[in-house]
């Protein structure tokens, strides 16, 4: 059934191999991150294979499906108050900003008989989660400290997701400080220091990241071989691990330029054509819900993706040098967002390939 995603798990080692090792050399752990294949437990299991030893996680819901994986697990979103059962349950780490919420981790911890490990983030300028006020960091290191159930684990960041703030020596600095002030304030040596997500790759690359800041927190980098502050790729890795295919269902000459008076599109934009006359056309079941067509690239270099609707697919076939019929496959190479709906969208078939 179409549509579906080939899913190449070989490449997804050979990068997260490569980027552990090069991580390996900067005296730096990795936690994988899974969240953008809603926490997939065969490729979980390809960053484990590859020396990845910790898993982390947006969701507990996404957690709980690799329960069976052998992972220090990771949610790397602060935590719910209403989910702190499940947290406990399937997670042993999660990133905290909230006194009250690590309450109550520590009694619903304390009600099964488990020790949750906390990571306080602190906020280094891009406006995302994490303290501002590091006085107010530094007590609630001091009464996590003292908590039964709960084990201060260490302190993170995290950049470049809202504000696109990039990390650089300075902060990378300032966080290790912060580490080795909550570190004094508990009377001895955290953890983990995390330093934030594939966008601190490039500053890692540059000998950047001083001593003291020992973790990174990496999706994209390992799924598609990428560093997020330069968006350059990694060498040797591979950016195709992701081929989604969909079929056609209809195959016209059409104008370029509708007809008609031109209304608003869903956000209130008013689009624009231009007038290339007459084209070949392709309109595949595939849309919006099943994958974003800004982050995704038709394998076929005479294709040029016109545009989707929710359930649509528009495509200018003139160029290329196959000649389609109707039923005939389109095969896409999917980025970060286009992976990211593929894998939530339920109509999207998954297919791994080893």
């Amino acid at each position: 059934m179409y549509p579906r995603v080939r899913i190449y798990l070989e490449r997804i080692r050979n990068n997260a191999s490569i980027v552990a090792g090069l991580c390996a050399g900067h005296a730096l752990s990795i936690t994988g991150v899974s969240k953008v294949v809603r926490g997939d437990p065969k490729i979980a299991q390809a960053f484990l294979d590859a020396g990845v030893n910790k898993i982390g996680d947006s969701r507990v819901e996404n957690l709980a499906r690799l329960k069976g994986l052998d992972a220090e697990k990771w949610l790397i979103r602060p935590p719910m108050r209403s989910e702190v059962a499940a947290l406990v349950e399937h997670a042993d780490v999660s990133l905290n900003s909230e006194l009250a919420t690590i309450d109550a981790i520590n009694e619903a911890a304390g009600a099964c008989g488990k020790k949750h490990k906390v990571i306080l983030m602190a906020d280094l300028g891009d406006i995302r989660e994490g303290y501002v006020d590091y006085d107010e960091l530094l007590n609630a290191a001091e009464q996590v400290e003292r908590m039964t159930n709960v084990e201060l684990y260490g302190i993170g960041t995290n950049l470049t997701c809202f504000s696109f703030i990039q990390p650089d020596e300075t902060k990378m600095q300032q966080l290790a400080s912060l580490a080795q002030r909550v570190s004094e304030r508990v009377g001895r040596e955290v953890n983990v220091v995390s330093g934030g997500n594939s966008a601190t790759l490039d500053l890692m690359l540059r000998g950047g990241i001083c001593e003291g800041v020992n973790n990174l927190r990496l999706g994209e980098s390992l799924l598609f071989g990428k560093e997020r502050a330069q968006y350059r790729f990694l060498p040797g890795t591979r950016n195709d691990a992701f081929i989604l295919e969909c079929e056609i269902v209809e195959l016209k000459e059409k104008p370029s330029l509708p007809w008609g008076q031109i209304g608003v599109d869903s956000y209130g934009n008013r689009p624009s054509f231009e007038d290339c006359g007459k084209r070949l056309r392709a309109v595949c079941a595939l849309g919006k819900q099943d994958f974003d067509a800004e982050t995704a690239v038709p394998l076929d270099e005479g294709i040029t993706m016109l545009g989707a609707s929710s359930d649509h697919l528009m495509l200018d076939i003139t160029d290329s040098k196959r000649s389609y019929q109707v039923g005939d496959i389109v095969e896409l190479k999917l980025g970060y967002f286009a992976t990211l709906r593929a894998f939530t969208s339920e109509y999207v078939e998954k297919v791994y390939i080893d």
